[in-house]
């Protein structure tokens, strides 16, 4: 969008200036790393937050409702499903949690290809929703793009974010099993959840056909045995409820709002200003510098400018990228830090298309109690050390294996004694089987702003045009013919295939556009987060990620933010920003 968006006149007054050492944009799970690292280094600091403000506990005001409490027991009703026909694919969308979600309504863009833009609406952002799997990245995601020849080279490797990724997973509590694999590194672990002997069995006779192939339970940011440093951070042991996502009274899962904001806020450094929507950054043309971000009230509508010597840009990624396409000035007429005019583009995502289920014969007097929020998971064994087949990188599986619970299907009549007592007994045992691909950066995936739409703000659009491509359909293909392999050598049995087809950003795991690199012909940003033509800019949540690994990715943005963080104030402190 070329022009000067320091020149748009959005009709509203301009509050007093406000100035700050640092500015974070988001709340979410980078943001609110950024605010606390930012803060505990002595910095003020300004969250901004387009959604309003949610405390921890006072505003969970579902978390501990009953089902039947519920006016429509916890299903929407069908108006609400034909207003929001994006947020309501969402596994997560419900009569308990549509207060987390943004209504389509509320931000529209415009899907040049399908794409199914999840996003939320409050303080914390997505740490309120996410499903708390946390894997490390290997050597292999980072050396992956510069040794398959797609994307561009990360500009960092393993050994420069392990220290970080300790840092975070200390603070934050990880659950998880030291497996000593070199494909999914270990990390600063609390005990570890348990398989069932459903799952121990399918591992068993996995591991001994497959000597590429290691099955090991869950790593997630639940607390199974809370810290002092976490109980001082007024958090308690995980109950295993598995309501989570209508926000967790006991802090027991990883939030912005229960554990990085409050600790923030501690230090007398955070401000925090709900429904504040990010227009633009400002750029200094004279200073040749970022130095301030314009926002407006989202209920007012009106025009302030903050302003502070370093600024993260933690928006969550498309978001992220549209406040930067939108941040114009003479210097960066199509975008801000945009001299190599890749900003927008080399998006990607993860491929959730495949998923299997079978059935399990025997173990009729084998039960397990108790909920587990973690499935048993394999990392990726396909093309690790060299390219072996006839797509680019591979997936990583999931997979759970249960007991039909109370309520499920019995022959015989459906009514008197015998049939309460037979739906009473634990069922047959089930297993589920799903994939987590990587996919490809490509230029031609990529998002820009509407010429001719605006949203309720007055700012562009965003232009979506994000899709599979041939090398997700052989990976999907080789996902099923080795889950179905493997279920067989597991004993299961009616074992069935399923193509969800589901459009790409409903995997909430959409990366890329401002992508890192060594080269600023070729990237946005450089090893340390920061745009190579703006330096006290960095973008340090998906925005950022180079290429998509196959490991759930918010546990790499935490520490690449805490990273981030880090060496801005030291740079600050230096006076070199």
């Amino acid at each position: 969008m070329p022009g000067d968006t320091l020149q748009i006149n959005t009709g509203k007054k301009t509050v007093e200036n406000q100035h700050y050492d640092a500015i974070v944009i988001g709340s979410g799970i980078s943001g609110g790393w950024a605010a606390k690292e930012l803060c505990d280094r002595g910095l003020k600091t300004l969250v901004l937050e387009r959604g309003r403000d949610v405390k921890h506990v006072k505003d969970y005001t579902t978390a501990t409702k009953n089902a039947w409490e519920f006016p429509h027991r916890g299903q929407l009703p069908l108006k609400v499903k034909e207003e929001n026909p994006v947020a309501s694919r969402c596994y997560a969308f419900g009569e308990a949690t549509e207060q987390f979600f943004l209504k389509d309504k509320d931000q529209p863009y415009i899907q040049e290809k399908p794409f199914d833009w999840i996003r939320p609406n409050q303080v914390g952002g997505k740490s309120l929703l996410w499903a708390r799997q946390t894997q490390r990245w290997s050597r292999f995601d980072f050396e992956g793009p510069g040794r398959d020849g797609f994307a561009v080279d990360w500009p960092i490797r393993y050994e420069d974010i392990a220290p970080w990724y300790s840092h975070v997973e200390l603070f934050a509590g990880i659950s998880g099993n030291r497996d000593g694999l070199e494909t999914l590194p270990d990390g600063e672990f609390l005990p570890p959840w348990t398989m069932n002997l459903g799952e121990k069995t399918i591992q068993q006779k996995i591991m001994s056909r497959f000597t590429d192939r290691d099955v090991v339970i869950g790593r997630c940011a639940h607390l199974t045995k809370p810290q002092a440093h976490h109980l001082h951070q007024g958090r308690s042991q995980c109950q295993a409820r598995t309501l989570c996502e209508r926000g967790c009274p006991f802090g027991a899962y990883f939030s912005s709002n229960a554990v990085t904001l409050p600790w923030a806020a501690r230090t007398g450094n955070l401000t925090l200003r709900p429904h504040s929507v990010v227009h633009s950054i400002i750029y200094d043309d004279k200073q040749q510098k970022a130095t301030g971000v314009r926002v407006i009230d989202a209920q007012t509508k009106e025009t302030t400018e903050f302003y502070a010597r370093i600024i993260f840009v933690n928006g969550s990624t498309l978001n992220t990228n549209l406040i930067l396409l939108n941040s114009t000035s003479s210097r960066f007429p199509n975008g801000l830090g945009n001299d190599s005019g890749l900003l927008g583009k080399f998006v990607a995502f993860q491929n959730y298309r495949g998923q299997v289920t079978a059935t399990m014969e025997g173990m009729q007097d084998s039960y397990y109690y108790g909920r587990r929020p973690t499935a048993v998971m394999m990392p990726n064994f396909r093309n690790v050390r060299k390219q072996e087949k006839d797509f680019l990188r591979g997936y990583m599986t999931f997979f759970t294996a249960s007991r039909a619970r109370w309520g499920h299907e019995v022959e015989g009549p459906q009514v008197g004694a015998a049939f309460k007592d037979a739906i009473s007994e634990p069922g047959e045992w089930n297993v589920f089987m799903m994939m987590q691909g990587e996919t490809i950066p490509k230029e031609t995936n990529h998002v820009r702003l509407s010429t001719d739409q605006k949203d309720p703000y007055g700012i562009p659009q965003l232009v979506v045009s994000v899709g599979y491509d041939e090398n997700d359909e052989k990976t999907t293909k080789d996902f099923f013919e080795q889950a179905q392999e493997m279920l067989t050598v597991a004993g299961c049995k009616t074992i069935a295939i399923k193509d969800t087809q589901q459009s790409p950003g409903l995997d909430i795991h959409e990366v890329g556009g401002v992508r890192m690199g060594k080269d600023p012909q070729t990237s946005l940003l450089n090893k340390w987060n920061q745009l190579h033509a703006v330096p006290n800019v960095f973008v340090t949540d998906g925005a950022c990620m180079t290429s998509t690994g196959t490991q759930n990715p918010s546990i790499t943005f935490m520490a690449l933010t805490a990273r981030a963080a880090n060496y801005a104030a030291d740079q600050l402190k230096k006076g070199e920003l």
